[in-house]
């Protein structure tokens, strides 16, 4: 079976998004598929997959304006899937967009034109976004949990959904990872996301600064990123530090932490970094909304992260208790081997 996967920012940032397409791509080209990644970036190390790079040039200091279609992201995304349409083969069965919008409406015009089939997967979560997905009629919508799987139903109820989570890689995460060193205070409280302003890091910022122990680790990139050192260096003098690594420098920065924390808002799709987290051994804060409930399970402690105080105690909590092997057992419901074989299912069963 011959795959692509339309990913911009492959190559260039390691998100979400990144990640699965990373993840997944490895996995089937194991199974003997043939899988082809276009992105903006450079090969991935470790892509057993083929990559092809397209190298736009993006201004990553632009900040976007979130208008649907017509902001500087969304244009060059756009203008990305236009370059990348015109070199896939046109004997692909499987075409997979992930950044949405016009990719993914250029995408479904493509595959109707060439008889593939279409796959989203719900990466963006319940809103705009994935409602234009849904309504571009995907042969099939992957969502992510159950509470969106719902949501998509209603969204649009003429196209079939499946669901199917992302993963976590046991075999890299875990706690034979060597832990980095870290010149922080104990108990160190770790968040990795992208610097922007949904995923809400200023509160995780404010309950550390309840605490009268503890530090906290911020990982990532993004535009908040003057904005939270502010804050951080303010708030937490000597117990802040915010760092950036490579993705396959990860299982050492969860394994020198105590605690996870994230404090996203209610309409995130998922978060890799949950499942990371857990199978690192670690006990997770998170927000209390129905899709981190059903990720996080009993491997943590859900909070309103926007009340400080309770947000404070929450991180009080999930230190003094004993997690065992609770979060690693969460994780493993995340395997991507198992995960992987859903998806190979799933293109077998649209192409057969």
């Amino acid at each position: 079976m011959k795959i692509a996967f339309l990913s911009f920012y492959s190559g260039e940032v390691y998100r979400g998004v990144e990640t699965f397409v990373h993840e997944l791509g490895n996995r089937l080209v194991k199974m003997g598929h043939k899988v082809t990644v276009y992105q903006n970036g450079p090969e991935l190390k470790g892509a057993g997959y083929k990559t092809v790079t397209v190298g736009l040039k993006i201004n990553y200091k632009r900040l976007n304006t979130y208008v649907s279609f017509l902001n500087y992201y969304g244009r060059r995304v756009g203008f990305f899937a236009l370059k990348v349409l015109k070199r896939i083969d046109k004997d692909t069965d499987i075409i997979f967009p992930t950044n949405g919008q016009w990719q993914a409406l250029f995408s479904s015009i493509w595959a109707k034109i060439h008889r593939a089939k279409i796959v989203i997967s719900g990466q963006s979560g319940p809103g705009l976004d994935d409602r234009i997905n849904l309504w571009t009629f995907p042969d099939r919508f992957v969502a992510l949990t159950s509470p969106q799987k719902i949501w998509a139903k209603r969204a649009n109820p003429f196209v079939k959904i499946e669901k199917i989570p992302n993963g976590v890689d046991l075999t890299k995460f875990g706690d034979k990872a060597k832990p980095i060193s870290l010149s922080l205070p104990r108990p160190v409280i770790l968040s990795v996301a992208a610097f922007d302003f949904w995923k809400r890091l200023d509160l995780a910022i404010k309950a550390v600064a309840h605490l009268e122990n503890g530090s906290l680790l911020l990982v990532g990139r993004g535009p908040q990123e003057e904005k939270l050192k502010k804050l951080g260096e303010k708030l937490l003098p000597g117990r802040f530090k915010m760092l950036s690594f490579p993705h396959n420098q990860m299982p050492g920065v969860y394994r020198a932490a105590d605690i996870f924390t994230y404090p996203t808002v209610s309409w995130e799709s998922f978060g890799i970094v949950l499942a990371e987290a857990m199978a690192s051994g670690l006990p997770v804060v998170a927000t209390s909304d129905p899709i981190r409930k059903e990720i996080v399970g009993r491997a943590g402690v859900l909070v309103n992260p926007t009340d400080i105080k309770s947000y404070s105690v929450a991180l009080e909590v999930a230190h003094k208790l004993k997690w065992g092997k609770r979060p690693l057992y969460q994780a493993k419901k995340f395997d991507w081997d198992k995960i992987a074989l859903k998806y190979e299912q799933l293109f077998l069963d649209l192409t057969k």
